[in-house]
């Protein structure tokens, strides 16, 4: 069973830090924390700070381990890539050689790092490093420019005269249906 012990110096300043911590989950813990000060039943508490036993009871020993400054401490887990060791290199390798695709750049990665991380993935860490998925349109292999500029001087320059002039509306005539 835990025994905590709080000096008036401790219950004012959980009675401040619990409106004016800046993180709001160090002020649930000193909310916490002031209220089983003032001896509210943990079931109380539980209620009101709508906790489980098992947090209210991680509240109580953080507090016993090392009082209000203990409660201030924010410890998240935050996971870090492998790949951020090698970041430097792969930017300068991407940035000199822009992959076309997701898949390739996993690719290379793999071939450059060793290490082996899925298309998202992948696609996650070259956001993170600035770059984008650009989208690039396709040019016609067989287009003919001839019969393009022939079409552009002998039907649409005179069509557009027209339109200038009053003679022909330049909007595409769709055929009328029954709705």
């Amino acid at each position: 069973m835990l025994r905590l012990e709080f000096t008036q110096e401790s219950i004012e300043e959980l009675r401040y830090e619990r409106y004016h911590h800046p993180h709001p989950r160090v002020q649930k813990k000193m909310s916490v924390l002031y209220l089983k000060s003032q001896g509210m039943a943990h079931k109380e508490i539980k209620q009101l700070e709508q906790i489980c036993e098992n947090t209210l009871l991680g509240y109580f020993r953080e507090y016993q381990e090392g009082g209000v400054e203990r409660l201030k401490e924010l410890r998240f887990c935050i996971p870090v890539s492998e790949l951020a060791q090698h970041r430097a290199t792969l930017e300068a390798y991407f940035r000199e050689h822009p992959p076309a695709t997701v898949k390739e750049a996993t690719a290379k990665i793999e071939e450059l790092t060793g290490i082996k991380r899925n298309p998202e993935r992948v696609r996650q860490f070259m956001k993170k490093m600035g770059m984008k998925l650009r989208k690039v349109g396709t040019i016609p292999a067989k287009a003919d420019v001839e019969a393009q500029e022939r079409f552009v001087k002998e039907e649409l320059e005179p069509r557009i005269a027209e339109a200038q002039v009053g003679k022909r509306n330049l909007f595409l005539s769709m055929p009328r249906t029954s709705f």
